[in-house]
């Protein structure tokens, strides 16, 4: 495959220049950039024409903004500007994941499990297990209303890792302890909003726009699934935020791995051009950076959350090796596929997986510690089964995955909520975690007095959002295709498929069993790479005028989106039915079957919400 030579992939976008550019090429650009903006008047004067150069208007108006355009068009104002716009959109997410972070007050679906978990974690050091009422009363409500002693002393039977609850347990620790609403979901708060800062930074890196990056980050602030999933207290968005942080750390590497092989091509005289019987048959190594272990490390951690971590640690580690690949063909080396597969990727291949496993068992060292954790005592109680020649703690504990196993895929209980991982692209079956009879007049309820009112909070992802960003992978895939076969490649569209392999299409070999539509939010940040790719190639395509408007009716039309369903995303109060205009596609019919269809108006249901 021949590499790709426009130089959208050379350059930011914004002046900078990716490294591997050559030093000629990045001289050229430090040049325009130094030419500051001013104009020429022409005169007359005794010896013939006079040209004086005066400052702008810009310049009159706001006195030292040339020297602040010039520096923005510097290395390191570039930089600046990168993280100001970064941290910028990242409180605006931040805002909306923090706050009312208290509401709703009570136990929001699964942190039944997941938080009562947590507790009982940072107090006996394992999970306990619960009654489901005390004296009559259900034990839930008795927790929301500030009772969180009421655990049974056995230790309770979990089927995920540990880390995700012991993220949980931390907040809880530190902002007042399970008496605190808030302090249930802080851990998930944060968790999106660095989602949302790690966005930023991926994109930019990626497209070398700040406006696409910008873009990402907003998108990634304002979508109903990822707002939902920070604002309740279970384990998914952390899988997100870590994998996101690995994926991060393997562009760095990638980055790194072009500047060092770049160098060598160049002090070898290493290029497409050269004959192929004198080229460098190998050069330089790149299987081991800082940044490739520290992604192992978070995949082994994402793991510890839930196990479908490793399904993003085989993708993300076969595209990097891929990348690896690439960079060699690109540069000219001879034996490329080969040098990148035997030089680089078996060797990465006997630290990462090492490192990942070690992350992973690390979660467990509260299990390993404490000798009345949940089948720590298994192979003491079963001689002779198991794995017998491991140490009695490690049959425990080898035991106990095979059994977590087993629970795994075999789980396929029927549940209203259930939606196959075919139905996450397009969001066709949200989970509704949460509705409670509220007040008259409270919230949104005021503009309908004499309607029943309820607060909703419906794990939805923004549907024109999810509908465009699936259309847009689905572009993606071909253009892949047709630069496959005109013979060139862009490596970024490994990065945008990224996530869909590695969060999606694993799921579709469990279409039999229970799964849910909040899963997805593992996929969101490649929904929104796959957006933020297609509009970075139409920008290639089209005039700027074009571009602009297209690019910000569909902005304009997601965000409007969001608006309207912010309050079944957040809690607010609101009556089921016609709300005096505002509301009037949104049915809330409580016994309808739960489904979001993919038609104008966006009707949605609340299904079995009794039951829940």
């Amino acid at each position: 495959m021949e590499p790709d030579e426009s130089s959208s992939n050379n350059t930011d976008g914004y002046g900078g220049t990716e490294p591997g550019a050559s030093v000629c090429h990045r001289r050229h650009h430090r040049d325009i950039r130094t030419k500051s903006r001013m104009r020429v008047l022409h005169g007359s004067s005794t010896g013939g024409s006079r040209i004086a150069l005066v400052p702008s208007y810009h310049q009159k108006l706001l006195p030292g903004w040339s020297q602040l355009r010039a520096y923005t068009h510097t290395d390191r104002g570039r930089r600046a500007m990168g993280w100001i716009v970064t941290l910028a959109v990242t409180i605006f997410g931040g805002l909306l994941r923090f706050i009312r972070l208290s509401s709703p007050k009570g136990l929001v679906f699964d942190e039944t499990y997941y938080v009562k978990d947590a507790w009982t974690m940072l107090m006996t050091g394992e999970a306990r297990d619960w009654p489901k009422t005390i004296h009559g009363t259900a034990v839930n409500a008795l927790f929301a209303a500030g009772q969180t002693d009421n655990w049974l002393p056995q230790a309770e039977n979990v089927v995920h890792p540990p880390l995700g609850k012991w993220f949980i347990a931390l907040g809880l620790k530190l902002f007042g302890g399970a008496g605190n609403i808030a302090a249930w979901r802080v851990a998930t708060a944060a968790a999106g909003t660095i989602g949302i800062l790690l966005m930023c930074r991926i994109a930019l890196k990626l497209f070398r726009s700040l406006p696409l990056a910008a873009l990402a980050g907003i998108l990634m602030s304002i979508d109903g699934l990822g707002i939902v999933m920070s604002r309740t207290g279970i384990l998914d968005i952390f899988i997100m935020a870590l994998v996101l942080g690995a994926f991060l750390c393997l562009l760095n590497h990638r980055e790194w791995a072009l500047a060092k092989l770049t160098a060598y091509a160049d002090a070898h005289h290493v290029s497409p051009q050269t004959p192929q019987n004198s080229r460098s048959l190998a050069g330089p190594s790149v299987f081991f950076s800082w940044w490739r272990l520290a992604a192992a490390v978070l995949l082994g951690l994402s793991c510890g959350i839930k196990w479908s971590g490793i399904y993003f640690f085989a993708v993300f580690a076969l595209i990097s090796v891929l990348w690896d690949a690439y960079n060699r063909h690109t540069l000219g080396y001879r034996f490329w596929f080969a040098s990148a597969v035997i030089r680089d990727g078996l060797p990465a291949a006997l630290y990462m997986v090492p490192t990942a496993a070690l992350s992973y068992c690390a979660t467990w060292t509260g299990w390993f510690i404490h000798p009345d954790s949940y089948m720590h005592s298994w192979a003491e109680a079963h001689p002779g089964e198991g794995i017998t020649w491991l140490p009695e703690t490690l049959r425990s504990f080898v035991e106990y995955h095979r059994q977590m196993w087993q629970f795994h895929v075999n789980l396929s209980e029927p549940h209203p909520y259930m939606a196959n991982a075919w139905m996450w692209p397009l969001q066709i079956r949200p989970t509704n975690f949460w509705l409670s009879e509220s007040a008259k007049g409270t919230g949104l309820c005021a503009i309908a007095p004499g309607s029943p009112c309820y607060s909703n909070v419906t794990a939805l992802g923004n549907p024109l959002l999810w509908w465009i960003g699936t259309l847009c992978a689905l572009l993606v895939i071909i253009i892949a295709l047709v630069d496959f076969a005109s013979r060139r490649g862009d490596w970024r569209i490994w990065a945008v498929l990224a996530g869909w392999l590695g969060g999606w299409l694993p799921w579709l070999q469990y279409l039999n069993r229970t799964t849910f539509n909040f899963y997805a939010i593992v996929l969101l940040p490649w929904v929104i790479l796959s957006v933020i790719y297609m509009a970075s190639w139409l920008k290639a395509q089209l005039k700027k005028r074009a571009y602009h408007v297209i690019v910000g009716i569909g902005v304009a039309a997601i965000v409007l989106t969001s608006v309207f369903f912010f309050p079944l995303w957040t809690g607010i109060p609101l009556p089921p039915r016609a709300l005096g205009g505002t509301y009037v596609a949104v049915q809330l019919d409580l016994r309808a079957g739960t489904r979001l269809l993919p038609i104008a108006g966006f009707r949605i249901g609340a299904a079995n919400i009794r039951n829940c």
